[in-house]
């Protein structure tokens, strides 16, 4: 008889990304941070994406100062970055994910 299969884990990864609706910042911020994601962590991470707008209690639970705010709960420690996550390499820096980035050329 083969042992019962153990229940998956959580993800490694669990991300909140706090918007203020459907701004032009907003909405690059959703896109950027989907297309990180579903490249450097398939399979691996939950993904929320909170309304200040709907929702402005959570920017006063969140403690949040501007929007949109990505928040890394998971892996420890947590982390933040503010802004629309156009800057890959910053993103994947609070991620901890730096180390999959190409290597610079140098001219």
């Amino acid at each position: 008889m083969l042992p019962a299969p153990t229940p998956p884990g959580p993800p490694a990864y669990e991300l909140v990304l706090y918007v203020t609706g459907a701004t032009p910042n907003s909405t690059r911020a959703v896109r950027n941070i989907k297309a990180i994601c579903e490249q450097y962590l398939p399979g691996g991470y939950v993904l929320r994406i909170l309304d200040i707008y709907q929702q402005p209690e959570l920017a006063q639970q969140a403690q949040l100062v501007a929007a949109p705010t990505l928040v890394r709960l998971r892996p420890l420690p947590q982390r933040r970055l503010v802004g629309d996550l156009s800057n890959r390499p910053l993103v994947l820096s609070v991620l901890g994910l730096d180390h999959l980035l190409p290597p610079a050329t140098t001219p």
